[in-house]
């Protein structure tokens, strides 16, 4: 039998959107600091890197209906 683990984390599915985008902010966050100390670029694109990242990791998730893989319109 397949547990959901949101559903054992009491989560419903507005608090799994929230974790979700949570997560992706997380994601660029690190992207970007990891861009800026690892490289030896400005920071200015470091910056732009980094925010391009939160945006296409949504894209890349196949259960987001608002707009990339997961969509209708693709």
């Amino acid at each position: 039998m397949k547990k959901d683990i949101w559903a054992f984390l009491g989560m419903g599915p507005k608090e799994k959107a929230a974790f979700k985008s949570y997560l992706r902010a997380v994601l660029a966050a690190a992207i970007t600091m990891g861009i800026a100390l690892i490289t030896d670029i400005k920071p200015e694109y470091a910056i732009m890197i980094g925010a391009l990242t939160a945006p296409m990791a949504k894209w890349a998730d196949k259960q987001e209906k608002d707009y990339g893989r997961g969509s209708d319109e693709e």
